[in-house]
């Protein structure tokens, strides 16, 4: 069943599907760039989509930063193989090291830990924002030569009382997703 648009977001949580229009397909990866990758290659498989959009939540590492933001740059945040490569590098791996959407302006950092601690690193790599899934969606995305989007609401600051800011907010930006998707529709 094909489809022009594909969704890709980690929880239900995060965007309620029924909100969506019945045409618009959307897939829940779970968390975790596993789960993102799998996912994102059935769903590709499964509508053949010609564009993608990723809806969803961030901690924050640029303090400035708030509400809905359009992210033009993803890079691994967890990949450490040093002294085989730079950390964020996969060694030996012949695909990008980052990657990047068809707008945007800021830079997220994906990797499978919620960010609850400072981490010098991400302000050098001049990281605004930290994920669970975005890396493995762009990389899917690239691999079939798709286009994609993303649009994350901040939902906590990524220092040690995240889990519970999480937790409270992660639903927060649904209507923001929900306006910003009126623009592709």
């Amino acid at each position: 069943m094909k489809s022009p648009l594909l969704i890709v977001t980690a929880l239900e949580s995060e965007l309620k599907q029924f909100d969506l229009p019945s045409d618009v397909k959307v897939v829940f990866t779970g968390l975790g760039k596993i789960n993102a990758l799998l996912t994102t290659i059935n769903a590709i498989q499964t509508y053949e989509p010609k564009l993608i959009i990723n809806f969803g939540t961030v901690g924050k590492i640029n303090p400035e930063l708030s509400g809905l933001l359009s992210i033009r740059k993803v890079i691994q945040r967890d990949m450490a193989a040093e002294p085989l490569a730079p950390r964020g590098i996969t060694p030996f791996c012949p695909r990008p090291y980052e990657y990047f959407s068809v707008t945007g302006e800021h830079v997220c950092g994906t990797g499978d830990s919620f960010v609850t601690e400072h981490d010098p690193w991400l302000h050098e790599q001049k990281v605004d924002v930290v994920d669970m899934e975005l890396f493995a969606i762009a990389a899917t995305a690239f691999s079939f030569n798709i286009p994609w989007h993303s649009f994350k609401y901040i939902s906590d600051d990524a220092n040690e009382d995240s889990g519970d800011q999480w937790k409270e907010t992660m639903h927060h930006g649904h209507d923001l997703y929900m306006q910003k998707l009126n623009e592709f529709i």
